[in-house]
């Protein structure tokens, strides 16, 4: 059975690896908080060197909600986002 995700997209600043730095623990501790409550289902980097950010959340809400306490979008490291369903035929 089909289940709908909602995918938030990230595109990062050049050279994020080095800039994300100082914010990644941050981050990656919101990704934990976010993922332990079940709100987040999978999340990562995408390319190498990364170059975006892929995070797979049960609601439009909580994918709202997480990219606006996200470090690395308030730190400016994130040139664009947008939030797509996802429907999701095999995990």
């Amino acid at each position: 059975m089909p289940e709908t995700l909602q995918l938030l997209q990230y595109e990062y600043v050049p050279d994020i690896a080095e800039k994300r730095a100082p914010h990644r623990a941050a981050h990656l501790s919101l990704i934990e908080e976010y993922h332990a409550e079940g709100k987040l289902v999978i999340a990562g980097a995408l390319g190498d060197p990364p170059h975006s950010g892929l995070l797979a959340f049960r609601s439009v809400q909580d994918a709202e909600a997480f990219a606006d306490e996200d470090p690395y979008g308030k730190a400016d490291l994130v040139v664009s986002r947008k939030v797509e369903p996802w429907t999701v035929v095999a995990s």
